[in-house]
């Protein structure tokens, strides 16, 4: 008997430890405002309650990252809106898509969307209660006769067919609305220096700052219903378990849970565990990733960390930039045509905005860190390459004569004449590639590299200045350490009489 038993328990353990390796992990993601955050975190605390171990990567930088990490299985879900997915991704016209209308369109993707929560987060145009009050204003349409109204509207609702190029056309408005961060804008708002501003419907801000949202008499906004956004090859059970929120929010409630972070200071893992408890979705009263800790108690322990990773993508990048700028610039510097040629490429690198480049990046690398480190690794060579080439070229044509006089080789030249010469400017480039590293690599964040952009990218989503001041003030004094640690370099590799009349770069 106990011959039969032994062998039948080990079998049952065995299927079971390949049951429990086979639970894959879900990388959940979310975009940068807060709503999209609590919703990822809802779903990533379902899943973990499921036994499944879940990657977040939060904050990415709008839908077009979004949308490309998880085409490029970068990511497995993250939570969407029908009216986005139709007009800024599937580009087509109607005006409410369905969830069988939008599968249709992805069905030769490897894409799909699942139940939707319940709940409409339409666009919305906002003011302050009083503003509106004083000028009467309660539709969209009263707006063409308001042309002296100062406009600020997100940077994807400025640009977005279903944003301000369609709203101005079908209402007649003649504004010139400026771009600003979306979770700055309430911010501006209510310190008086803007007077209109996009909104989400369900934001908890608008009882925050007391916003009246206009009415859309002409109908324009379609419906923004959230729903998962996955990738079809997700097993089953995954689909399953994240159906589980399907009907669960309306409009209400989920203004209230987005107000619950926003106004009440909760944490979004907070919130999620409560909502989920309360919806006896789960039965865990803490939420797993936290402790229990809110969010600002967990920024200070993760300061070491983030501090690390972005002296790692900095620091990674600017040794690559080294390793290319330094040697092509020896090889160029000679041929002006040739100079010039790089010097304009590598120029053409600085001309493309830090998040759309790492957007770029995305289908090529997917996201993480080594997009972030390729991007900007090409914004330091610039000053590097073009601090070589400028240093080499103006160094006295006497010492050149000199040299080759001596008989000298060229490499010898280099090595004993030019490039000693050369050394303080091109310290100078290393050291300008070096800080503007530092401040670019805080957009990494936007694209799921981590760093001190992590509590950046949180505190614009929550218009928390502390949350945004815990990431700046280190990468601030990250970026004086490093002119501290050059001018260390300076002295100990350049000589003293070299460093004379030196400009400060």
């Amino acid at each position: 008997m106990n011959w039969f038993v032994f062998p039948l328990l080990m079998t049952l353990g065995l299927f079971s430890a390949v049951a429990e390796a086979e639970k894959q992990t879900v990388v959940v993601a979310s975009k940068n405002f807060n709503e999209s955050y609590l919703l990822s975190e809802m779903l990533s605390q379902m899943l973990e309650a499921e036994g499944y171990e879940v990657e977040r990567k939060y904050g990415l930088g709008g839908t077009l990252v979004c949308y490309e990490a998880l085409r490029n299985g970068e990511v497995d879900l993250y939570p969407e809106y029908s009216g986005t997915l139709g007009r800024a991704i599937l580009k087509v016209s109607d005006a409410s898509p369905s969830t069988e209308r939008l599968n249709q369109l992805l069905d030769e993707s490897p894409l799909e969307v699942l139940d939707s929560f319940g709940f409409n987060n339409t666009y919305a145009i906002a003011l302050k209660d009083s503003l509106a009050k004083r000028l009467k204003l309660e539709r969209v349409s009263q707006l063409s006769e308001q042309t002296e109204l100062r406009v600020a509207f997100g940077l994807e609702f400025l640009n977005r067919e279903d944003g301000w190029p369609g709203l101005s056309a079908l209402y007649g408005l003649t504004q010139n609305p400026t771009g600003i961060e979306h979770g700055l804008a309430y911010q501006a708002i209510d310190d008086g220096k803007i007077d209109i501003t996009d909104a989400y419907s369900t934001d908890g801000d608008l009882r925050r700052y007391k916003l009246t949202t206009l009415i859309d008499d002409r109908q324009y906004f379609p419906q923004y219903i959230g729903m998962p956004f996955v990738r079809k090859e997700l097993p089953q059970e995954v689909k399953a378990v994240v159906n589980q929120l399907a009907g669960k929010i309306d409009d209400q409630l989920m203004r209230d849970l987005n107000a619950s972070v926003v106004i009440d200071g909760k944490s979004f893992a907070e919130v999620a565990s409560q909502f989920l408890v309360e919806s006896k979705i789960t039965t865990r009263d803490i939420a797993p990733n936290t402790g229990g800790k809110g969010l600002m108690d967990l920024i200070p322990e993760s300061l070491l960390e983030n501090t690390l990773v972005h002296l790692k993508l900095t620091s990674i990048a600017l040794a690559l930039g080294c390793l290319v700028g330094f040697p092509l610039g020896i090889l160029v510097f000679r041929s002006a045509t040739l100079s010039r040629i790089v010097v304009y490429v590598a120029g053409l690198m600085q001309t493309v905005p830090s998040i759309a480049l790492l957007a770029l990046m995305i289908p090529l690398f997917g996201i993480g860190q080594v997009p972030a480190v390729i991007a900007l690794f090409l914004y330091s060579l610039l000053p590097i390459l073009r601090n070589t080439i400028t240093a080499l070229l103006t160094i006295d044509p006497l010492l050149k004569s000199i040299a080759e006089a001596i008989g000298l080789t060229r490499y010898q030249q280099l090595r004993h004449v030019l490039v000693p010469m050369a050394a303080p400017t091109i310290l100078a480039g290393v050291k300008t590639a070096a800080v503007i590293s530092i401040g670019t690599a805080t957009l990494a964040a936007f694209i799921g590299a981590g760093g001190l952009g992590e509590p950046i990218v949180t505190g614009l989503a929550l218009n928390s200045t502390e949350l945004i001041l815990q990431g700046a003030i280190p990468a601030a004094l990250l970026a004086i350490f490093v002119e501290l640690l050059f001018e260390g370099l300076e002295k100990l590799l350049v000589k003293p009489h070299m460093l004379q009349n030196q400009l400060v770069n």
